[in-house]
């Protein structure tokens, strides 16, 4: 894989991103905290079939930050200018939390570039306990304070095998630009609405992936967010956490490439899908 950089017209940015294999275009863009890295085993695995390019969120890696405190609506259109940039015609996306809600409104207000959705880990609805609670620790973090490594017990297990995983991702978090971490986060916290009552409006095949014991990104938010939309197919992975791409990449990989290889059913009266995939297996 490679790692590149490129400037946009507007907004006046540079994103950073990752790019590996070729063939139909597949963008990912990942969650608050986080840069094109973590989508490592997707990048090897979904390469072999597809040109994956992954990006660097505003903020994150080596993409600059917006100049002003940003709503999820303009990491969507900035996510849309990236792949206008990178890509010529229609292409896959999929999104990891903060990811998935703007891999959502990217195929809700650009249904003529997004010919799959993939949502892992997204959001939609939160109780009012949940909204509190995000909305605190946004406060908290735009005002200088917070840990940004705070997550990661909610994220991984104590299994061993997750204990790798979530040093490397708690030097990300340590990485991460404070500023565009706390501006990103906001967006997250107050994104959950923003989209919520027009997913009935996306027209093209949605995949929509949790794990089983994510609390915050729920398999109940899966399966609304699935119901909401005509034909979405919601999978629930058995034993896993928030950060399911990198502790579980197999059934996630699997799920992906199913999902982007199975023919289009043309209109918007599709059946609605509920599986359960198992993330140990």
């Amino acid at each position: 894989m490679i790692r590149k950089t490129l400037r946009l017209s507007e907004p006046n940015l540079r994103v950073g991103y990752l790019e590996a294999g070729q063939g139909a275009p597949l963008v990912l863009i990942h969650g608050v905290g986080m840069n094109a890295d973590a989508w490592y085993p997707q990048l090897e695995a979904l390469s072999r079939r597809y040109r994956v390019i992954a990006l660097d969120m505003p903020g994150h890696g080596e993409s600059e930050g917006f100049h002003q405190t940003p709503a999820l609506e303009d990491y969507v259109h900035w996510a849309g200018a990236a792949i206008r940039s990178l890509v010529q015609g229609p292409c896959a996306v999929a999104g990891h939390s903060m990811g998935a809600l703007i891999a959502a409104g990217l195929a809700i207000e650009y249904p003529q570039w997004i010919s799959h959705a993939i949502v892992i880990s997204g959001v939609f609805r939160r109780d009012p306990a949940a909204r509190k609670a995000v909305l605190s620790r946004a406060l908290e973090l735009a005002n200088g304070g917070g840990q940004t490594d705070a997550p990661l017990a909610r994220w991984f297990s104590d299994a061993p095998r997750e204990q790798v995983l979530r040093r490397q991702v708690g030097e990300w978090l340590h990485q991460v630009d404070r500023q565009g971490y706390a501006r990103a986060y906001q967006a997250f916290a107050d994104g959950d609405s923003t989209y919520a009552g027009r997913w009935g409006e996306i027209g093209c095949p949605v995949l929509v992936m949790t794990g089983e014991y994510d609390a915050n990104s729920s398999p109940a938010m899966a399966h609304q967010m699935a119901q909401a939309t005509p034909g979405a197919r919601a999978v629930i992975v058995k034993n896993a956490r928030h950060m399911l791409s990198l502790t579980d990449p197999q059934p996630v990989n699997d799920e992906i490439l199913t999902f982007l290889g199975a023919p289009h059913q043309s209109g918007r009266a599709g059946q609605q899908y509920e599986g359960v995939t198992d993330g140990r297996g």
